[in-house]
């Protein structure tokens, strides 16, 4: 696979619409099955954490006061994703909160989203659910921190990401994963997906 971007966001909320707005970012970089580089930041946005939120991610008004200005960090996150194809799980969250931050220093998406959550449920249609941590459990992989912590899940977002390109290798002998593929798996019914590697497969043959 090109090298691409695995976003998490946490956020006051679930909706910039209403107001929501991010707490904390990271941003790892996977290529060739690796993550070669990672941005990580809290950033204050200058609003209150509700109670629940902070319980569930730890984060904390304390922890806000001090980081850098919301505007500040989706600079340097932007700059460090550059035009890299996007990955997240549970991607239509993060890209709100990625296209509504952005929007606030005037600047827009380049590139789109791929979603590990819906490529998971037809790779993984057997897994119990498709949350990220029922998935990391299900597929063995390494715990890399305290989840709804932002570089923590990205971290996990990525693993899962290659290990199902492993899978795709194995079970469909597909030679490389492109972000494009991941983008068609995650809009095509489950049985359609056979017939959607095997003719990806015969493409990339025929190309070379």
């Amino acid at each position: 696979m090109e090298p691409v971007a695995v976003i998490d966001f946490e956020t006051t909320g679930l909706s910039p619409d209403h107001g929501d707005r991010a707490t904390e970012i990271a941003a790892v970089l996977v290529q060739d099955g690796k993550v070669v580089d990672r941005y990580q930041s809290l950033m204050n946005a200058g609003v209150r954490i509700p109670p629940f939120i902070a319980e569930l991610t730890g984060i904390t008004d304390a922890m806000i006061r001090k980081a850098p200005p919301a505007a500040e960090v989706m600079r340097d996150v932007a700059d460090f994703v550059g035009d890299h194809p996007l990955v997240a799980h549970n991607a239509s969250f993060d890209r709100k909160f990625w296209d509504a931050e952005l929007g606030l220093i005037r600047r827009s998406r380049r590139q789109e989203f791929a979603c590990s959550m819906l490529v998971a449920r037809r790779i993984f249609p057997q897994a119990p659910s498709h949350k990220l941590g029922v998935l990391v459990e299900f597929a063995m992989l390494p715990v890399a921190g305290r989840y709804h912590r932002a570089l923590a899940d990205a971290e996990m977002a990525a693993s899962l990401l290659v290990r199902m390109e492993e899978e795709m290798r194995r079970r469909y002998h597909v030679r490389g994963v492109s972000h494009e593929l991941l983008r068609e798996i995650q809009t095509i019914p489950k049985h359609h997906l056979d017939r959607c590697l095997e003719r990806y497969q015969q493409g990339s043959t025929a190309a070379r």
